[in-house]
């Protein structure tokens, strides 16, 4: 066990309410590249044509091809090493919730049960005209065409937050909340860059919570509010941290 890990292990095994916050990087061993990465979605798919709110209305099959393409690879991935800790210290009673940014579900797929999801999740959608919701998995997809819904026949939504949406309420509000009641929390995969999720490390370090940073690379982070950074893949850096917590 390095340095780094040591430390973070130290820090969690002396804290009595501690959060994670996580980001695309958590879920890149999950074969689901970071949206601004070289073979990221943005590459190919500008993000104010094909993931803004008021484009979507205008075009909303334009919207679909980069969607169906989203489903397809979250259909295909599977929860890794750093979801199943995140889990198991869920279960334990060492971590008492997950903020998430991504819509990939592979939190819940892990086993974790509190997972506060900022940007909604890419397994649910929601019909914008009559509000009728589903799940992906029980609707057939028409071949090329975006879906409809069954009671009115318009087109469907995925329940994601796209461009020039907000958070949805509940979520921002239950996030604030346990960032403040945290004394430390445990940033992944994530830079947190884009508001409001950006706000969580620093309540937080507000609320005198350690800041344990894990990423491959450092970030704005790094040297502003980061207490210990381990710079390693989450997959790696995470089940040594369990490892580490379940010894005497």
């Amino acid at each position: 066990m390095n340095r780094e890990i040591r430390e973070a292990v130290d820090i969690l095994r002396g804290s009595r309410f501690v959060v994670a916050l996580t980001g695309a990087g958590i879920s890149v061993a999950s074969g689901i590249p970071d949206f601004r990465s070289p073979a990221g979605l943005w590459r190919r798919f500008d993000p104010a044509v094909y993931a803004s709110i008021d484009r979507f209305r205008e075009n909303p099959a334009r919207a679909w091809e980069m969607l169906f393409e989203m489903i397809a690879a979250v259909d295909a991935a599977r929860p890794n090493p750093a979801h199943d800790a995140l889990a198991e210290l869920e279960r334990r009673g060492l971590l008492q919730c997950c903020i998430t940014q991504n819509i990939d579900g592979l939190h819940g797929r892990a086993g974790s049960r509190n997972v506060i999801e900022f940007h909604g999740n890419l397994d649910r959608f929601v019909c914008l005209a009559c509000e009728s919701r589903y799940g992906w998995r029980q609707y057939a997809f028409p071949a090329g065409e975006a879906p409809r819904c069954f009671a009115c026949g318009s087109v469907l939504k995925p329940s994601i937050v796209f461009f020039g949406e907000t958070v949805p309420g509940r979520a921002l509000l239950e996030g604030r909340m346990f960032a403040s009641s945290a004394d430390a929390i445990l940033v992944i995969g994530t830079g947190a860059t884009v508001f409001p999720a950006a706000e969580i490390p620093q309540i937080a370090k507000n609320s005198h919570a350690k800041v344990i940073e894990v990423n491959t690379a450092p970030t704005g982070l790094t040297n502003y509010i980061t207490d210990v950074f381990v710079q390693c893949d989450a997959a790696v850096a995470l089940p040594a941290i369990a490892e580490g917590l379940g010894e005497e």
